[in-house]
């Protein structure tokens, strides 16, 4: 749903900005049309990142298909690079080489009003689901959106902020330029917008990377499943524990616990099997893979 929304909120204000860009001429206000244009076709890479990553898995993905969804957004990532901050700092740079008026000003701030109002509605309902999702990780907000496996969350939170602040810029440069009459003013402010939506689209392409090349849990998911496991009434104690994000939210275990009693070799698999299956029907566990443990190993604490 959130992705939902801002795509709305995008595509709507990329129209806006461009009819306005072209009747003004201003600089920063094309660059924000590029701006709007990336973002709108970003969430469409993130809409099937959510729908890819969902599926099931398979014999052929034995771990799901989760990690999908950091290849979609990865794409998209780059889509703002590419689309939005090269495209805004190449004219930002013509216009400082060939500057030109900007006409028709009170229609740029009105517009960018109304953008800031639909992008801040949507960078309301992604901060209330990072701030929820903060809550029950007890950490904060900026740490849960730069840490969080749930790779559409913070690239809606990144976009739009980058949104909000890039409104701002291109305001204050068409602003400027009316004060002082120098286009350079509104050239910058392009360029200023380019260099913003350059380091927001560094940051996701660099987290998308950490998760696809194999992210482990935070230590407090770690400490809670491997509690989870020493107090299971079947297992003694755990010895080895690798917790390893195989898509948002979602996790890959492998354990090697030392179980209570001293059963047959069948019975002690169809035990082993049983928990493994206990294990993934929890939220967080995709797919489970426990081990014996040997005699002399030292007992992990959490």
């Amino acid at each position: 749903m959130t992705v939902i929304i801002a795509f709305c909120a995008n595509l709507l204000v990329a129209i806006a900005k461009t009819v306005v860009a072209l009747v003004t001429g201003s600089a920063s206000m094309m660059a924000e049309a590029a701006h709007s244009w990336a973002d709108a076709g970003n969430e469409i890479f993130l809409l099937i990142a959510d729908r890819r990553s969902a599926r099931a898995k398979d014999a052929r993905h034995p771990l799901g298909y989760g990690r999908e969804a950091y290849v979609w957004s990865l794409f998209a990532a780059v889509g703002i690079f590419t689309a939005g901050a090269v495209f805004s700092v190449t004219h930002g740079i013509h216009e400082l080489a060939e500057p030109a008026p900007v006409e028709s000003t009170n229609l740029a701030y009105i517009t960018l009003g109304v953008a800031f109002l639909l992008e801040g509605a949507s960078f309301t309902q992604a901060v209330v689901q990072a701030r929820r999702n903060a809550r029950k990780a007890d950490t904060s907000v900026l740490r849960l959106v730069l840490g969080t496996s749930d790779t559409t969350l913070r690239a809606v939170v990144a976009e739009d902020a980058a949104a909000l602040a890039g409104i701002v810029v291109a305001a204050a440069g068409i602003r400027l330029h009316e004060i002082t009459g120098k286009a350079v003013w509104d050239a910058v402010g392009s360029i200023v917008v380019g260099v913003l939506l350059g380091v927001v689209a560094l940051i996701l392409i660099d987290r998308n990377r950490h998760f696809l090349v194999g992210a482990s849990s935070t230590p407090a998911i770690r400490s809670r499943v491997g509690r989870a496991l020493q107090e299971h009434p079947d297992i003694n104690r755990v010895t080895y524990l690798h917790l390893e994000y195989i898509g948002p939210g979602r996790l890959f275990l492998v354990a090697e616990v030392d179980l209570d009693g001293d059963d047959r070799e069948e019975e002690v698999a169809r035990q082993m099997r049983r928990i493994e299956q206990e294990l993934e029907g929890h939220d967080l566990i995709e797919t489970a893979v426990l081990s014996l443990s040997v005699s002399d190993e030292a007992s992990l604490e959490f």
